[in-house]
């Protein structure tokens, strides 16, 4: 099996937070949905396989590369998501009251911008929408830079999502929090007007969970548990960065990621503190990824460098 740098580096992470999984669940005790997961894992699996079959059969680089992201891309999904689980329950206080303070001192009050927006359902109808493919514009702009031949900007773009996946986990992990919506109720009013993906129950859920941790793990009925930085925000500023090189993406994509942001701070009961974190973490996995990408790349060429330059020595 051949793999490229950058896929190397990710099947790397994605094996020692499965390792670190299972000694998690083994050390709390948490029972696991194996069979819901297996699925998801032989899906991974397969598109990986099926990757390596037009690599070496097919000789279809774009298809590989295409099926080896996808299949990484959910892989890499499975054991982050536990891992972020068995982070639980907290073992310091969530800092989302900080975090509205912070958003008060830019006048910025989060109760007063959804009951703002529930006089204009059609606005928070389509807000809705656009929250809910935050994950579905992920698979497009691999397919795309992958069917397309942009390997490289694919490679950039999975190695952005895996580091700024694992830097929102790390900050989240000291600096728990779990969004405005777990700390503020809102009139029925408000709720009946518009529809919230990520509401005050969500946000009372997610308190429960960080208090007494789970006990049970299932693809079923996984919620996002980080609140800041918002990794919603991340995901919408990879989607936006990395498609608008493709002409007939890109203004749409652009359009899109820029409802998101208020669409991360109403339908997912983000402060603004946490988009702002957001934004953060990927100029700085994006960054993280760049300089990972450039180091990998010279490592073979230097070493073939060395090789001619040995062979032609008398």
């Amino acid at each position: 099996m051949v793999f490229m740098p950058a896929e190397r580096i990710i099947m790397t992470i994605v094996a020692a937070l499965a390792l670190l999984d299972g000694v998690l669940l083994w050390s709390k005790d948490v029972g696991v949905d194996v069979v819901g997961y297996a699925g998801m894992v032989g899906c991974g699996l397969g598109a990986m396989a099926l990757g390596q079959f037009y690599r070496h059969v097919r000789r279809n680089q774009s298809i590989a590369a295409t099926a080896t992201a996808a299949g990484l891309f959910i892989l890499f999904t499975i054991v982050g998501s536990i891992f972020n689980y068995l982070l639980l329950p907290l073992a310091r206080e969530p800092i989302d009251i900080a975090l509205a303070r912070f958003d008060a001192s830019f006048g910025f009050h989060w109760p007063i911008f959804v009951e703002w927006a529930s006089h204009y359902p059609r606005i928070g109808m389509v807000l809705q929408t656009v929250y809910a493919t935050s994950l579905p514009q992920l698979l497009v702009v691999i397919f795309v830079l992958g069917f397309s031949g942009r390997l490289r900007l694919l490679h950039h773009f999975l190695l952005t999502g895996v580091i700024g996946a694992l830097l929102a986990i790390v900050c989240w992990s000291f600096f728990p929090s779990f969004g405005a919506s777990s700390i503020y109720q809102l009139p029925q009013a408000v709720t009946d007007a518009v529809p919230l993906a990520v509401g005050p129950g969500y946000g009372a859920e997610l308190v429960e969970l960080g208090r007494h941790g789970a006990t049970y793990l299932s693809p079923h009925n996984v919620l996002g548990v980080i609140g800041f930085p918002s990794f919603h925000t991340v995901m919408a500023a990879m989607s936006a960065f990395f498609i608008m090189r493709i002409r007939w993406l890109g203004p749409i994509f652009l359009v899109v990621n820029a409802l998101m942001m208020p669409a991360i701070v109403i339908q997912g009961g983000h402060n603004l503190a946490d988009v702002v974190g957001g934004l953060a973490v990927f100029a700085v996995a994006y960054r993280l990824a760049a300089l990972a990408l450039n180091q990998r790349e010279r490592g073979p060429a230097n070493a073939e460098s060395a090789s001619s330059t040995i062979k032609a020595l008398p």
